[in-house]
C-alpha cells in the first residue's frame, strides 16, 4: 500500500493502529523523491531523515504530525541541510540555525525528507528560473505544462504523492496559484499568522508563510502546528491561536460570499467559467448569500504593476548581503566592489538581475515619489477597496486562474486585462495580509483549475470552513497525479 497517496488524518490513523511505522512512512517518501522525474527537489534529506525517524519521541504519537514526512521549499533555513533558494549565489550554503517553521514542524514529530526546487530567490511566477531549470507538472507525462513557481517543487511533490503535504511560501501567489495548477489545495494564512523566521526575505512586507495539502482538513491540521507567535518574528501575531479544525463542519447558511464581477468576467475559458457558475449555484442552495460585486477596473489593472514594483523594491534592499562575502561562492577580484560585481554578476540569472534593476531604479532618491511611494499609495487603495468588501461580505470567491497549467513554451505575459486581471488578482490578499486558499474546481482537458477563496485578516477558521463545504461541493479532494494527462 502506498501510504503518501493518503491524507496526513488517514495516515496518521494507521500509525496508531500500527499498520505502518513513521520510518517505513520516511523509507517510502525518500523512494519516490530519488524516482522523482519531475525536477522538484534540490536535496533529499536521506541521511538526515533517517536519523531523525530514529530518535522520535514516542510520547509524542498523539501528534497529528508525528512521523508524517515533509518536504520543505529551499528558502527555508535548515540546520546542517543546504539551502540554496534555488540560485547559484547560494550553492554550498549550510545554515547553522533552522527557521521557525522547521522547527515547530520537528517538535510536532513530522519529518523532512527534502528540500523542493523553486524560483531563484523565489522570484518568478512559472518554476522555471531556478539553477536546476524548470520544475514540471506531475499532471502532464508530456512534460510541457508548467506547475507554477515560485513553489514549484513543493507543489509537484505533494500532486505526485510524494508527500502529503509540504511547505512553500508566497509572496504575490506563489503557492495558491501552483495549488490551482497541481489540484491541490493552497494556504495562505494571515500575514503574522505564522512566524518567518529563517524564510528566505523576498519582499518582507509580502512573504508569508504557505504550504499546500491535499484536502481542507489537512490544511487546518497544519495551521494548528505553525500558527502562533514567535519572539524572534517581531512581525508574528500575538493573536490567541485556535483550534483550525473546530470549525471546517459549519453550515454556510447566511454566509455572505462577494464574486468580483470584473475578474471572472475577463476570464475566456468556458470550462472554467461552467465549473465556477456551477459550484456557486451549488453554494447558493446550501443557503450561502454569494452576490457580485464591482471594483474599479483600474485597481484591479494596478494590482500586479504595483506587486512588481514593491517586491523588486523589497528585494533589492533584502538581498544586498548576498555579495559574495558573507556567503555562499566567491568569485576573485582586487577589492570589495569588485568581489562583490563578479560574484553576482555569475550568481544571479537574468531574471533576478531585472528585479533588482527595477528595485534600484524605484528606490533612487529622485525616482522614489513617483515609483516606490506612489506603489505605496496605489496599494492602500487596493486594500481600502477590499476592505470595504469584507464590511459586508465573510469572503471573496473567485477563479484562482484564467487557465489551467499552461504550456512552458507558450508561457507569455501579454498585458492584456484577463493577464493582469484574473491571472494576478490573488496578490491583493499578500497587499492586505488576508488570509487565502486555493482548492480544486475542476479539470479542463485533463488538467486541474482552482477556486480562490479569501477572507478577513485573521478569519482563518471562517475561510477553512468556507473552503470545506466547496470541497464537499466538488467532491474534489485527495487528488494524486497517478495517470496525467
Amino acid at each position: 500500500m502506498k501510504y503518501m497517496n493518503l491524507s496526513i488524518k488517514e495516515i496518521h490513523d494507521a500509525i496508531i493502529k500500527g499498520e505502518v511505522t513513521p520510518l517505513e512512512l520516511v523509507k517510502e517518501a525518500l523512494e519516490s523523491c530519488k524516482k522523482d522525474d519531475n525536477n522538484s527537489f534540490e536535496y533529499i534529506c536521506e541521511k538526515e531523515a533517517l536519523e531523525k525517524v530514529s530518535h522520535l519521541d514516542s510520547s509524542k504519537k498523539d501528534s497529528l504530525l508525528f512521523g508524517i514526512p515533509v518536504v520543505i521549499k529551499d528558502n527555508y533555513s535548515t540546520k546542517d541541510i543546504p539551502t540554496t533558494g534555488s540560485s547559484n549565489i547560494l550553492n554550498g550554503y549550510v545554515p547553522i540555525f533552522s527557521s521557525e517553521v522547521v522547527l515547530r514542524l520537528e517538535k510536532a514529530g513530522a519529518i523532512v525528507v527534502a528540500k523542493a526546487t523553486m524560483d531563484e530567490l523565489a522570484m518568478g511566477g512559472t518554476g522555471t528560473t531556478g539553477h536546476l531549470g524548470t520544475t514540471y507538472n506531475p499532471w502532464d507525462k508530456s512534460k510541457t505544462h508548467l506547475i507554477g513557481g515560485s513553489s514549484a517543487g513543493s507543489a509537484s511533490s505533494v500532486a505526485a504523492g510524494i508527500v502529503p503535504f509540504s511547505i512553500g511560501s508566497d509572496t504575490g501567489d506563489s503557492v495558491r496559484k501552483p495549488a490551482s495548477y497541481g489540484g491541490l489545495v493552497g494556504f495562505k494564512p494571515s500575514w503574522g499568522r505564522i512566524s518567518r523566521f529563517g524564510l528566505f526575505p523576498f519582499a518582507t512586507s509580502l512573504d508569508h508563510v504557505a504550504y499546500f495539502t491535499r484536502n481542507v482538513e489537512d490544511s487546518a491540521i497544519v495551521l494548528n502546528v505553525l500558527a502562533g507567535r514567535d519572539d524572534k518574528d517581531f512581525s508574528s501575531s500575538f493573536k490567541p491561536v485556535e483550534d483550525y479544525t473546530a470549525r471546517l463542519n459549519e453550515s454556510v447558511k447566511g454566509k455572505k460570499i462577494a464574486v468580483i464581477k470584473e475578474i471572472v468576467e475577463s476570464i475566456s475559458n468556458v470550462s472554467i467559467k461552467q465549473a465556477f457558475n456551477k459550484n456557486i449555484t451549488a453554494l447558493i442552495n446550501q443557503g450561502a448569500i454569494v452576490e457580485g460585486v464591482s471594483i474599479d477596473i483600474k485597481l484591479l489593472k494596478a494590482i500586479y504593476p504595483t506587486y512588481i514594483i514593491i517586491s523588486c523594491a523589497e528585494s533589492t534592499s533584502n538581498n544586498a548581503n548576498l555579495d559574495g562575502v558573507k556567503f555562499g561562492p566567491r568569485e576573485p577580484g582586487e577589492s570589495f566592489e569588485e568581489i562583490m560585481t563578479n560574484t553576482r554578476t555569475k550568481g544571479f540569472s537574468r531574471l533576478i538581475k531585472r528585479r533588482f534593476v527595477i528595485g534600484g531604479y524605484s528606490l533612487l532618491r529622485e525616482n522614489q515619489e513617483e515609483l516606490f511611494l506612489r506603489a505605496q499609495k496605489c496599494r492602500r487603495l487596493i486594500v481600502n477597496a477590499f476592505n470595504k468588501i469584507f464590511e459586508e461580505y465573510d469572503a471573496i470567491y473567485c477563479p484562482a486562474s484564467p487557465t489551467s497549467a499552461p504550456l512552458i513554451s507558450g508561457s507569455s505575459n501579454t498585458l492584456s486585462d484577463e493577464y493582469l486581471i484574473a491571472d494576478n488578482f490573488m496578490a491583493f490578499a499578500n497587499m492586505g495580509g488576508f488570509p487565502s486558499i486555493t482548492l480544486p474546481l475542476g479539470f479542463d482537458d485533463n488538467l486541474p483549475f482552482g477556486g480562490n477563496l479569501t477572507g478577513k485578516p485573521f478569519d482563518e477558521s471562517g475561510v477553512l470552513a468556507i473552503a470545506k463545504t466547496i470541497e464537499n461541493l466538488t467532491g474534489l479532494k485527495d487528488l494524486v497525479a497517478k495517470e496525467g494527462k
